[in-house]
């Protein structure tokens, strides 16, 4: 969310639960990282937001080692911005929908699924090196917070999920 602009009822909704799951449920005291994140379910609430750079036809990561050839062959704020966008994109697929990303795995000898979030994790950490404007939303520290914790991140998100879940099914 950027400063002056209203908070609607599924930020507050998405930042409760990502606070209580993180903060209190998993002892994470890290607000930027939990600002972060409950940033980023608002973000991709919006379908176009998810597939900024790649509109996949098939599974989740399909298109993954595209995207992270086309990061390496860009400079500057252009490489930050694709490799925070692969990170975000992998850690929303591995943190709220695990089952979908394990359901596209092709044989059992290849872990698709630790392939996965090791792009992610690697994509943010490559964010994190590239210097961003002053206006950026995602500082350096944040991304590499995101790319050494991805594991824990990302069960944070199914934590929220569950979170979500269990509010809907109350009448």
């Amino acid at each position: 969310m950027h400063p002056g602009q209203p908070i609607t009822a599924l930020q507050r909704f998405f930042t409760g639960l990502a606070e209580q799951v993180f903060q209190v449920e998993l002892g994470v005291a890290d607000p930027p990282l939990i600002d972060y994140l409950s940033q980023l379910l608002v973000r991709f609430i919006h379908a176009d937001q998810l597939h900024r750079w790649c509109m996949p036809a098939g599974p989740p990561g399909q298109d993954l080692q595209r995207l992270l050839a086309e990061a390496d062959q860009r400079v500057g704020l252009a490489q930050r911005a694709l490799y925070r966008h692969i990170g975000d994109v992998t850690l929303f697929w591995a943190g709220l929908y695990p089952e979908h990303l394990r359901q596209t795995q092709v044989t059992a000898d290849v872990d698709r699924f630790g392939q996965y979030c090791a792009a992610g994790r690697r994509s943010y950490l490559a964010a994190s090196r590239i210097d961003a404007d002053a206006g950026d939303a995602a500082p350096g520290d944040v991304l590499a917070r995101l790319g050494t914790e991805f594991e824990m991140c990302a069960y944070g998100l199914r934590e929220v999920r569950r979170g979500w879940e269990e509010e809907a099914d109350r009448p």
